[in-house]
């Protein structure tokens, strides 16, 4: 099939989805009731439908009254037996496959179930989506003209019984159909290499031959690979080396600390930003307009949603409400129920509403990564917006970062400490951490009266981390490419214990070399 061709084809097919999609901004509440009756008929006969009755639930109140709320840990024994080889535990159709879930740094991974009903009517579904919401946005695109450049994970065998496990990202490669792997590039082969350094180099080699008209991948990994791009071919910026790229597909991690960096390396004004909602246990948000910073809530991909503030989140008082019940600018952990049998499952993410007509969220954070060890409730959102406004101030480019609590010690009080590595370094660090402090103030009340007067917290700290910091920490301990990342904002001090240990390590290893001291030890 020729490109005008297909281009022309798929055009076709995905604006005529939209109608579709109009469908459930018309009536969410009605979708959303239809897709958990749905899900509760067609998984009735199995162990968990027996056990809970679902047969006989027909409302909401009844769901939420019969099914519990659960955590991974509490889910892990049913997915543990389904990996063993037992099925019908908590989905009907086989289920083989399971997503590994690398959005944490924990050694303990998670095996996320992916059913066949799954990938159609939810990842990939969402993927026919996030091109028909943007093509109705841009008439004039040419995307089909072209391939998009992805970047994904790697895939391994569970060899006890033949499940497969991986990357989510290596399970939708590997098991794409053939029209998005027609319109995408590098090969499958080359896209589920294991070893990062070397796939980065075999990406490309194949996608610089390519007329690239898109990108889609996590901002930090991708923009490893669009700058090792512009040193292998020796361009300025990514137009010189794919003239026809148009739009960048994003997700995984905040775009905020990379947009600047971003536009150095696509210097174009029409170029566009569309930012995406996955994860192992489902595809959840797209952005449907150009320029917006909220995402639209997709209801009609198998998934039910419920949300549990988090003013009472992991309290007696802890309570889940339907998507009809939201408000707007309140901060929701979500909970799911799915059709790879998830039931009232915690993914961990946490969303705040902007709008209930459509519905639209910004992710804010998750459940777990944030710093709450004085009251402060200090969230991903805040540090982001903040770092975002520190940087614009200071002329300052970040690369990575974390942070963590100084816990208080006697009479010793509180703070915030953080490790910052930087791209464009602040000439004044004492001056960066106060326009930081001052900035997280007026964002977070909670954090301001902790502040005020030093009552609870001291002036955060904030280190200067050498260059390649937490690529090299990634790296030892194997978590190089795909989705991999460290948490921004911690409770514990694990990861950035570990962070300083390496960058004081490596600044005295620094400092032999250069006075000679560590020779002929």
């Amino acid at each position: 099939m020729s490109i005008p061709l297909f281009n022309s084809i798929a055009s076709w097919l995905l604006k005529k989805r939209y109608h579709q999609i109009e469908l459930f901004l018309k009536y969410p509440e009605e979708v959303q009731e239809e897709v958990l009756f749905n899900l509760l008929e067609f998984a009735e006969d199995t162990e968990i439908g027996r056990h809970y009755d679902f047969e006989s639930i027909h409302s909401y109140e009844t769901y939420k009254e019969r099914v519990p709320v659960v955590s991974y840990e509490e889910f892990e024994p049913v997915i543990e037996r389904t990996r063993r080889g037992e099925q019908n535990l908590f989905w009907p159709t086989t289920v083989k496959l399971f997503a590994k879930s690398s959005g944490t740094t924990n050694a303990k991974s998670k095996f996320i179930p992916v059913s066949s009903e799954a990938l159609e009517d939810c990842h990939y579904k969402s993927g026919k989506d996030l091109l028909c919401l943007y093509l109705n946005n841009n008439e004039n695109s040419q995307l089909f003209t072209g391939k998009s450049l992805r970047l994904g994970g790697s895939k391994e065998l569970y060899e006890d019984n033949g499940s497969f496990f991986g990357d989510l990202s290596a399970i939708l490669i590997d098991n794409m159909p053939l029209w998005a792997e027609f319109s995408s590039t590098p090969s499958n082969k080359v896209s589920l290499m294991s070893e990062w350094e070397a796939k980065l180099g075999a990406i490309i080699k194949e996608s610089v031959q390519e007329n690239v008209t898109s990108l889609a991948g996590v901002p930090s990994w991708m923009l490893v690979l669009l700058n090792n791009v512009l040193q292998e071919t020796g361009k300025e910026h990514l137009f010189e080396v794919w003239e026809n790229l148009e739009v960048y597909f994003h997700g995984g991690v905040s775009f905020s600390p990379y947009r600047d960096q971003y536009k150095s390396l696509l210097p174009r004004k029409n170029f566009r930003y569309y930012e995406i909602y996955n994860a192992s246990e489902g595809f959840f948000a797209i952005q449907d307009r150009n320029n917006a910073e909220d995402l639209l809530l997709m209801l009609d991909y198998g998934i039910f949603y419920e949300f549990i503030p988090m003013d009472t989140y992991g309290t007696e008082d802890q309570s889940c409400v339907p998507l009809w019940e939201v408000e707007i600018g309140k901060n929701y952990a979500i909970v799911i129920t799915t059709n790879s049998g998830l039931w009232r499952y915690k993914i961990g993410d946490t969303v705040r509403f902007t709008s209930k007509n459509p519905y639209r969220i910004r992710v804010t954070g998750r459940t777990k990564h944030h710093i709450n060890v004085f009251g402060e409730e200090l969230i991903i959102e805040n540090a982001e917006e903040a770092l975002k406004l520190v940087c614009l101030k200071t002329n300052t480019e970040i690369k990575d970062y974390t942070a963590g609590p100084i816990f208080m010690n006697g009479k010793k009080k509180g703070s915030h400490e953080w490790i910052i590595e930087f791209r464009k370094s602040p000439k004044d660090l004492n001056y960066f951490t106060e326009l930081l402090d001052n900035a997280l103030k007026s964002m977070n009340s909670d954090y301001e009266a902790k502040r005020y007067n030093n009552t609870t917290l001291e002036m955060p700290r904030v280190h200067i981390a050498r260059e390649n910091l937490f690529y090299d920490w990634l790296k030892i301990n194997d978590k190089l490419g795909g989705q991999h990342k460290i948490p921004r904002l911690s409770n514990r001090r694990d990861y950035i214990e570990r962070l300083l240990c390496m960058n004081v390590s490596s600044n005295k290893l620094h400092q032999k070399e250069l006075t000679g001291d560590g020779q002929d030890s």
